[in-house]
């Protein structure tokens, strides 16, 4: 079974949807062919180091546009069972719809978060932009969608408050991850190789995008209140800074005077990566707004307990299974479960890891994810089921 992944860019620092298809297609390979087409430029550096196959038609132009994309659809999409489009608001879901409206071909539609109100909130003007493209463009792809699949119960529910106009069939597929790689010891070495100075420190992981969304300014203004509580405390603040906003939070580092308590290690990946999460003693994420985050399920893969506002829409699962703390996502909430996390007694903070490490088992397991999506796929895509007629409605 061939399924085509469309998403306007597949490049890993991008975040989570790149990642939850790569996490698909590994769970699935031994009966799929999972391929993904992009508007990302062809000679894009870290397309030749992703484990599919990439047909990147960009470079995208003005709002995302790729003449490329639409003629490539048409010809390529009789080969694939399905078509699962990522996200909203680009040229690719458009042109996505453009091409799959009439129903020859199925295609399911993934937001992940880009409906959740919470922008709506934050970026006023930006809404009433979408508020007049909405109708013409979203509204008809979700509406002639097989399918609207969600991340969690949350993300699907509050899907439904951004705008007046919406119809879909809603589906839920609680998103999941592998199993991290089992060499820990060199994973650790991997991580203190490449920072030796936290070798003695209980180290508070971020790791995530250097974005306004999640919070990274109430970071550094939690810590700074609360840094003087333990010495041994250092944070770390790990991931790619598209905007260059990193700039100005470490200005606000060195202005509270705790610059030489905050490593800034730009992305990791590999076992750098995962040794970061071996080596933490807690991991934290602050954010605004969160549809699933799959690096609060890495981190609960790895036995780290989690600080996470209540934002990150999967926080009841966690805190049902007393497998971290979650706060409000202002500059007190932050700084409450800085303060919970250094309450603990070592023996609580152990307990604490493996119910970490069993709720990503019975929560946030890969297989359960993909079973869940291929069980979708028979349902909306039946092999031998004629095409239904999905014409463009008033």
């Amino acid at each position: 079974m061939k399924i085509l992944h469309a998403i306007q860019s597949a490049d890993p620092a991008g975040g989570g949807p790149i990642e939850g298809i790569l996490q698909l297609a590994s769970a699935t390979r031994s009966s799929c062919e999972h391929v993904v087409v992009s508007l990302d430029r062809p000679d894009a550096e870290f397309l030749s180091k992703l484990p599919v196959t990439v047909h990147a038609l960009g470079p995208a132009g003005f709002l995302g546009y790729s003449s490329r994309l639409l003629p490539w659809l048409r010809r390529h999409r009789a080969s694939y069972r399905i078509v699962m489009v990522h996200g909203l608001w680009r040229y690719v879901s458009f042109g996505c719809w453009r091409a799959l409206r009439d129903g020859n071909v199925p295609y399911v539609v993934f937001p992940h978060g880009m409906l959740d109100p919470w922008f709506k909130h934050r970026y006023p003007l930006k809404h009433l932009k979408k508020l007049a493209f909405w109708p013409w463009t979203e509204y008809r792809l979700l509406r002639d969608a097989r399918a609207v699949i969600f991340t969690c119960e949350e993300e699907k529910l509050r899907a439904r408050k951004s705008f007046g106009l919406y119809r879909a069939n809603e589906e839920v597929a609680v998103l999941g991850i592998g199993h991290p790689p089992m060499d820990v010891e060199a994973q650790r070495k991997a991580f203190c190789d490449s920072f030796p100075h936290l070798a003695d420190k209980r180290v508070l992981l971020f790791l995530s995008r250097i974005h306004p969304k999640k919070g990274c300014d109430l970071l550094v203004e939690a810590f700074a209140r609360t840094a003087a509580l333990d010495e041994r405390v250092h944070l770390v603040v790990a991931g790619p800074d598209a905007t260059g906003w990193g700039a100005t939070l470490r200005r606000d580092a060195e202005n509270a005077g705790i610059a030489h308590r905050i490593t800034w290690t730009g992305m990791l990946t590999g076992a750098v990566k995962w040794g970061a999460y071996r080596c933490a003693d807690a991991f934290i994420l602050p954010t605004h707004h969160e549809n699933f985050g799959i690096v609060v399920a890495e981190a609960l893969a790895c036995g780290l307990p989690v600080l996470i506002s209540d934002k990150v829409q999967i926080w009841r699962e966690i805190i049902g299974h007393d497998a971290g703390c979650a706060e409000s996502d202002t500059l007190q909430g932050t700084e409450r479960l800085i303060r919970r996390w250094l309450e603990f007694s070592p023996a609580e903070w152990n307990a604490m890891r493996a119910h970490a490490r069993a709720c990503y088992t019975s929560e946030f397991d890969v297989d359960r994810y993909a079973d869940r999506i291929l069980a979708l796929v028979e349902l909306y895509a039946p092999e031998r089921a004629p095409a239904l007629s999905l014409a463009p409605q008033a």
